[in-house]
C-alpha cells in the first residue's frame, strides 16, 4: 500500500512539473532549475493546537536562530494582494491540491513591514518561498505556525512568517512566488466547534477535492491560495462575514490569472468555472492503448488574468457538459433531468420582465451546478440544489440569478442591487404593488439597525459604508435595492429602464459617477443631491415626521366650485435626504405631491383638494427610514 501512495506522490509531482513546464513556454519564459535551498521545506511548525487544547497557542521548541515572535493583527492586515498568478494542479481521486503561486502585495498599513505574514488552508503545507525583483529569483526563508481562525472551514490556517531582505515601505509592493500542497477534504470542524449539528455543517461548509465534486469558494470558506487577514471566529458577531467583505473590497481591482490541471482516469472532466468564467477543459490521454475507462490523464484550462471584482476567488470543475433549457436561458449541469423543463419554464415567465428592464437579451447563460448544499453565487454562475418544481414557484429566485445574466456592473451595489431590484419588481409583477411595498419594508429594517443613528450635525454624523464602497450584504444588496425602487419613484419607470439599459452597454463602467451621468440623461433631471447622500456617501437614514397640517377652506378651484388648501410640513431628523409623496385624502379621492426634505430640517408644501380632507400620509413605504416609514396625521377641517 505505502510503495501506490508513493508512486501516485511521484506521478502528480512529474505531471505538475510537465504543466509548469508548458505553462513556462507559452509565456515565452525558461523554467529554471530548482534552487537546492528551495528542495526541501523552510518552515518550522512554531505553534499547534488540538480539540482539547486551549485557545492560547503554544510553542514548540524550534532552533535557536529562529525567535518566536508575537504576530499583531495589524501586520496581518497591512498586507493587500494586488496579482495573483496561479499554477494549480488537482488530483481529485486523492484529493490533492499542488500550487504554484505568483502573487504581489502591498503594504497599506502605516509601518515598514521586515516580514509578510500570509496564509493557506491547515490542511495545505508550504514548501518554498521566493521573492521576484528585476528579473531575479531569490529564496526566502519562512517560519510556518497553525493559527485559529475561522476564515477556512478546518477552523485553521497554516500561516507562514516570510522574512525579507530589506523592509516593505508603506504603499510599496513586492512580489513573490510559493509553492505549496495538500489535501482538501470536505470539513466542518469550525461548525461542529460550535455546535452546529453535523448535516447542517456539512450543507454549509462543502468545499472539497474529490472524484464526485470539485468546488472551492475562496476566503470566508477553504483558503486554497494564500491570503492574509487577521483571524476571525464565528461566535465574534459578525467579524468573520465583515471580514470577508474587506477582503472583497480590498481586493476588487487585483488581476487574476490561472492556469488549471486535472489528473483523471477514464472519462475527462468536462469544463472549470474560475471566479464564475467558465472555460472548457482540454484533455490530453496518457496511456491511449488503455481501455477509456482505464486511461489516465491530464486536462488543462487557461483563464487570462482580468480584475478580480467584488468576490473571492472561486473554482469549480465539472464532468459533464451542461444541459441547456429550450429557451437556451440557461446551462445546467446537473442529474436531475426531470428538473430541467421546470427551469426553462419558469425562465420564460422571467424573461420578458427582465428583456423590459434591462435590454431585449441576455449578455449569457445562467449556468447552475446541481449541488445539495447551501446555495453560491458568483454573476451567472450559481451553484444551488434542482429538484422538479412548479414554474411559479421557480421564477422568484430566477427573477434574481437572471439579472446576472442580463446586467452586469464593476460596482457591487448595482451588480447585486439591480438583481434585488427585479425580484422586487417580479413580486410587484406577480403578487401585486402592496406585497412588493410590504417586503421592502421588512428588509428595510435590517438596514436601519446597522444604519449610523442622526447626529446633531453633519460632521458630527458616523460614517456607515457608502453604496459605491458598501461590503456588507445589507447594504449591496438591501439598500441598493431600496435605492433603486427610490430612483423609480424619483425620475419614472421609463427613465430608469433606459438608463440600466444604456449602462450595460457603457464602456465607461469603472466610473463611480457614471449611472448618475446615465440616468440624468434618460430623466433630464439633475440627482446629485440624491447620489450624494445616498451612493457616494452614507448619511444614515431619512427620520420623518409630519410637523404640522393646517387645512384652509378655499371658494373656488378653477372652475370646479369649493375645496381646500392643505399645508403640509416634514420635518426630517435623519441625515439623508428624503424625496416622499404626501397625499391627502378623503375616501377614495387622494391627491398627492412630492415633497424634498434634507437631513436635518423641513419642508413643506401645499396641496389643492377638492372634498373635504380627512387623513394626510407622509411616505408610502419606499423610502426607508430610522423607524416607521409611513406617517399618517388626521384632519380636523372647520
Amino acid at each position: 500500500m505505502k510503495s501506490i501512495e508513493v508512486v501516485s506522490a511521484v506521478r502528480r509531482l512529474s505531471l505538475l512539473a510537465m504543466v509548469l513546464v508548458v505553462s513556462s513556454a507559452a509565456r515565452g519564459q525558461a523554467t529554471p532549475p530548482p534552487d537546492p535551498d528551495q528542495t526541501v521545506p523552510h518552515g518550522k511548525v512554531l505553534f499547534n493546537r488540538d480539540q482539547d487544547s486551549p485557545v492560547v497557542e503554544k510553542t514548540v521548541k524550534v532552533p535557536a536562530k529562529q525567535s518566536v515572535v508575537a504576530i499583531t493583527d495589524a501586520e496581518r492586515a497591512s498586507l493587500i494582494f494586488t496579482a495573483y498568478d496561479l499554477d494549480v494542479h488537482l488530483a481529485p481521486a486523492q484529493s490533492h491540491l499542488a500550487v504554484h503561486a505568483g502573487f504581489t502585495v502591498k503594504n497599506s498599513g502605516k509601518e515598514p513591514l521586515t516580514r509578510l505574514i500570509v496564509q493557506i488552508s491547515s490542511s495545505l503545507h508550504w514548501a518554498s518561498f521566493a521573492l521576484r525583483s528585476s528579473g531575479r529569483v531569490s529564496p526566502l526563508t519562512f517560519a510556518e505556525q497553525i493559527i485559529d481562525t475561522d476564515a477556512d472551514h478546518t477552523g485553521k490556517a497554516a500561516g507562514a512568517v516570510v522574512s525579507l531582505p530589506q523592509p516593505l515601505e508603506p504603499g510599496a509592493s513586492v512580489e513573490l512566488t510559493s509553492f505549496y500542497s495538500g489535501e482538501v477534504a470536505q470539513s466542518a470542524e469550525r461548525l461542529e466547534r460550535i455546535g452546529a449539528p453535523l448535516d447542517q455543517a456539512s450543507r454549509a461548509d462543502w468545499d472539497r477535492i474529490s472524484p464526485e465534486w470539485t468546488g472551492l469558494r475562496g476566503f470566508g470558506s477553504v483558503l486554497w491560495y494564500p491570503t492574509a487577514a487577521a483571524p476571525v471566529f464565528l461566535g465574534d458577531g459578525a467579524k468573520l462575514f465583515e471580514s470577508i467583505g474587506q477582503t472583497k473590497l480590498q481586493q476588487a481591482a487585483a488581476t487574476v490569472h490561472l492556469r488549471l490541471a486535472v489528473e483523471y482516469v477514464g472519462d475527462a472532466p468536462d469544463a472549470a468555472f474560475f471566479c464564475g468564467r467558465r472555460e472548457q477543459l482540454k484533455a490530453v490521454s496518457e496511456n491511449q492503448s488503455l481501455p477509456v475507462a482505464e486511461s489516465p490523464g491530464v486536462a488543462t484550462a487557461e483563464f487570462s488574468g482580468r480584475p478580480l471584482g467584488f468576490r473571492t476567488p472561486s473554482l469549480f470543475v465539472t464532468d459533464k457538459a451542461g444541459t441547456v433549457t429550450n429557451d437556451s436561458l440557461i446551462s445546467a449541469v446537473t442529474d436531475h433531468y426531470d428538473a430541467a423543463p421546470d427551469y426553462g419554464a419558469a425562465a420564460d415567465k422571467v424573461r420578458p420582465l427582465l428583456a423590459e428592464w434591462l435590454g431585449p437579451g441576455p449578455l449569457s447563460v445562467l449556468t447552475i451546478l446541481d449541488h445539495d448544499g447551501q446555495p453560491f453565487e458568483d454573476d451567472a454562475l450559481l451553484v444551488a440544489p434542482m429538484r422538479a418544481s412548479a414554474p411559479d414557484a421557480l421564477a422568484p429566485a430566477l427573477a434574481h440569478s437572471l439579472s446576472h445574466a442580463w446586467f452586469r456592473s464593476s460596482h457591487v451595489w448595482l451588480d447585486e442591487g439591480v438583481a434585488q431590484f427585479m425580484a422586487l419588481q417580479w413580486m410587484e409583477q406577480s403578487l401585486g404593488r402592496e406585497v412588493a411595498v410590504v417586503h421592502l419594508q421588512e428588509e428595510a429594517k435590517a438596514l436601519a439597525l446597522v444604519e449610523p443613528p442622526p447626529a446633531q450635525s453633519a460632521a458630527a454624523a458616523e460614517e456607515g459604508q457608502s453604496l459605491i464602497r458598501a461590503r456588507d450584504e445589507v447594504y449591496y444588496r438591501t439598500k441598493a435595492a431600496a435605492v433603486l425602487e427610490m430612483l423609480r419613484s424619483i425620475v419614472g419607470d421609463d427613465a430608469l429602464r433606459r438608463a440600466l439599459q444604456l449602462y450595460r452597454e457603457d464602456k465607461m463602467d469603472n466610473d463611480p459617477k457614471e449611472f448618475q451621468r446615465v440616468l440624468e440623461r434618460t430623466s433630464r433631471r439633475e440627482l446629485g443631491w440624491f447620489f450624494d447622500d445616498w451612493v457616494y456617501r452614507d448619511r444614515g437614514l431619512p427620520d420623518l415626521s409630519i410637523a404640522s397640517v393646517t387645512p384652509r377652506a378655499i371658494d373656488q378651484i378653477g372652475n370646479k366650485g369649493s375645496g381646500w388648501l392643505v399645508a403640509v410640513e416634514v420635518r426630517n431628523d435623519g441625515g439623508a435626504v428624503a424625496e416622499v409623496p404626501v397625499t391627502v385624502r378623503s375616501g377614495t379621492l387622494t391627491a398627492t405631491q412630492r415633497l424634498r426634505i434634507p437631513g436635518r430640517s423641513s419642508a413643506s408644501t401645499r396641496i389643492v383638494f377638492e372634498g373635504t380632507p380627512s387623513e394626510v400620509l407622509v411616505n408610502d413605504g419606499t423610502v426607508p427610514e430610522v423607524g416607521a416609514s409611513m406617517h399618517t396625521k388626521q384632519i380636523v377641517a372647520h
